[in-house]
């Protein structure tokens, strides 16, 4: 994320190195209040702890214009709360571009992870810390998913 913001002609250089379909560019973004000055959906650097005043969907376009095939999209407000993914922020980005986009940040129980695909339009999500503590099991998340129509790898 960091260093595709400080230096984006990397990207487009990895792309024609290795191929889009094998490149992934992490976006942070967060939410600032309206009348902040500062873009509602903002890129966000260094482990979120410092923003950017881009505007989070014209950089995920931009991104996508690189080069990049696919983008994994964490929202730092949702990140680690298990309250939920940011379905604005995920629908906002998947809606602009036309390649894959793995939503990250906030999953805490099985709908988050239904919610994050059906209502965010993400092709993808990831989860860590309901794993790694067995709150949930990755069958779990499968099953769940399909039987709620989505299709995922059994």
């Amino acid at each position: 994320n960091t260093a595709a913001v400080n230096n984006p002609e990397l990207v487009k250089e990895a792309s024609q190195k290795f191929g889009k379909e094998r490149l992934v560019v992490a976006i942070d973004g967060r939410k600032n209040p309206a009348e902040s000055g500062l873009p509602r959906l903002e890129v966000v650097v260094k482990s979120g702890t410092e923003g950017t005043r881009l505007d989070l969907v014209e950089w995920a376009k931009k991104v996508e214009g690189l080069g990049v095939g696919e983008i994994l999209l964490t929202s730092k407000d949702a990140d680690g709360t298990k309250e939920g993914y940011d379905l604005e922020m995920t629908r906002a980005v998947a809606e602009a571009v036309t390649i894959p986009v793995t939503a990250s940040g906030g999953a805490g129980k099985l709908e988050h992870f239904y919610e994050a695909v059906a209502v965010g339009k993400a092709s993808a999500v990831l989860a860590a810390s309901v794993f790694h503590f067995g709150e949930i099991s990755i069958q779990e998340v499968k099953k769940y998913l399909r039987d709620k129509g989505i299709a995922v790898k059994i």
